[in-house]
């Protein structure tokens, strides 16, 4: 008995170390796992979606928090002389959730463009949402203001052959995005104000 309550306790003790050493690793590190992020996920999905700026949109960027636990990075482009904007939201699709990077031009309120920076959709079908510029294009030039549906559900884009649920969940999560953008526009562009 002795035994099994050493046994425990040395396990025990083992694991709260290595729990807490690896926390502590992440933590020191969170500032280059996010710069990674940013450069080989979020950083080409900006450039996508905000493909006309003259600046690295990654180095201009701002947080602010919608009402979630986590805040949002909205990353801030020159074109043309004005300040567009991109951010990320998410849809749940056929395999989980799908990341999308949203650019909009704050003047108007249009879709400068859409693009899916994660997922874990079926390969060759749902995938496809990420590297099909045909569908990702529909939302260039609506509103971000205005709820997005795929043809199916009545609304104005046509969905992926063989990936109608996905379709929805990149809809759904530039509805989710245009819901965000709507809660926080009085903030981000005071924010942009500050935004040389």
């Amino acid at each position: 008995m002795k035994e099994m309550i050493k046994m425990v306790v040395v396990l025990t003790i083992l694991s709260v170390l290595s729990g807490g050493g690896l926390a502590a690793l992440r933590q020191n590190w969170q500032e280059d796992i996010e710069k990674q992020q940013l450069k080989f996920v979020k950083g080409p999905a900006i450039m996508a979606v905000l493909p006309d700026v003259s600046n690295d949109p990654t180095e201009k960027r701002f947080k602010l928090n919608p009402g979630t636990k986590e805040e949002r990075n909205f990353f801030v482009g020159l074109e043309n002389g004005k300040k567009v904007v991109a951010f990320e939201s998410t849809g749940k699709g056929f395999g989980g959730d799908i990341g999308i990077m949203i650019g909009v031009d704050p003047e108007t309120d249009k879709i400068l463009g859409v693009g899916v920076t994660t997922h874990s959709e079926t390969p060759g079908l749902g995938s496809r949402a990420k590297s099909d510029a045909a569908f990702t294009d529909q939302f260039k030039g609506k509103s971000l203001l205005e709820p997005m549906k795929v043809k199916n559900d009545g609304g104005q884009i046509d969905a992926l052959s063989g990936a109608t649920v996905t379709s929805r969940g990149v809809a759904q999560g530039v509805t989710e995005g245009g819901n965000i953008y709507k809660a926080l526009k009085p903030q981000i562009l005071e924010k942009l104000k500050s935004i040389q």
